[in-house]
């Protein structure tokens, strides 16, 4: 009989720990969500700072705690402002995406900084401006946690068992296509099933494009986790940070929902225009 490789009960105590702190994470965001209010802006404006500080650490550590600091005051500035958060939110996804955009092609540290800056304040501004939609901001929220929180999941454990063909080795040497594929089916079902729980969405939309919406989310959600695993294989940095036990940094855990964010930043702005 082979014995077990020393590395097995490791592997196991990680993903023990990885599943308990994903689950306190959770728990603790899913309360804030169901609050609203300016608790659940505080909370993604301090998530903002953090996922500003993490980049900027990746990069270089010289400027990462005054960029965390002035992302916090520039997201309470705005945040708690006049403007309104649909113009804000549309404006910061654009700006977003356009540093993300940039990042592979930039090679100044100073540019590269700034896109970490934008990228951050997607966080700030669209996440709270989705929220505070009128009669459907907490089921939107909702939808978007179950379809980037099950693609993760779905991903993470159909690759594992599947294995199969790398998704994009040169970017993320572990992602496969049946991991891929395994978290766009879940993200497609649970978009569907928050739907089919929420009535503020069913009076919203037919099943039909909250399905597609589901999947596309999924998919872009994946997009999203590729961008940060290739920034961090430039510089040449395993995670983030250590801030949540078992997965690494905030920039780590929300790279997949930055774009979707940024996704809902556009539709936000442009519901904005034809109010």
């Amino acid at each position: 009989m082979n014995a077990p490789s020393p590395s097995a009960p490791r592997a196991n105590s990680e993903l023990k720990l990885r599943v308990v702190s994903a689950l306190v994470l959770g728990a603790l965001i899913l309360l804030v969500t169901l609050w609203g209010g300016w608790p659940f802006r505080l909370v993604w404006i301090l998530v903002a700072g953090l996922v500003a500080y993490e980049w900027l650490a990746i990069i270089g550590r010289g400027n990462a705690i005054p960029a965390g600091i002035g992302v916090v005051i520039a997201g309470l500035v705005l945040g708690f402002s006049s403007a309104s958060p649909a113009a804000l939110a549309g404006t910061a996804a654009a700006a977003a995406l356009l540093g993300a955009l940039a990042t592979p092609f930039v090679r100044s540290r100073l540019a590269l900084e700034l896109c970490g800056v934008a990228y951050a304040l997607a966080f700030a501004l669209v996440t709270p401006a989705l929220r505070d939609l009128p009669g459907i901001g907490l089921a939107l929220i909702l939808w978007s946690f179950a379809v980037v929180w099950l693609t993760d999941i779905a991903a993470y454990f159909t690759g594992r068992k599947l294995g199969g063909p790398k998704l994009m080795p040169a970017v993320s040497p572990k992602k496969t296509w049946s991991g891929a594929i395994g978290g766009a089916v879940a993200g497609m079902i649970g978009g569907y099933l928050v739907w089919r729980l929420m009535p503020a969405l069913q009076g919203m939309t037919a099943a039909g494009p909250v399905v597609a919406a589901s999947f596309a989310g999924s998919i872009v959600s994946q997009a999203g986790d590729l961008f940060e695993s290739s920034l961090k294989r430039r510089f040449d940095a395993k995670d983030s940070s250590k801030f949540i036990p078992g997965h690494g940094g905030f920039l780590d855990r929300l790279d997949g929902y930055w774009a979707v964010l940024v996704l809902a930043g556009f539709a936000l702005f442009a519901l904005h225009l034809n109010l």
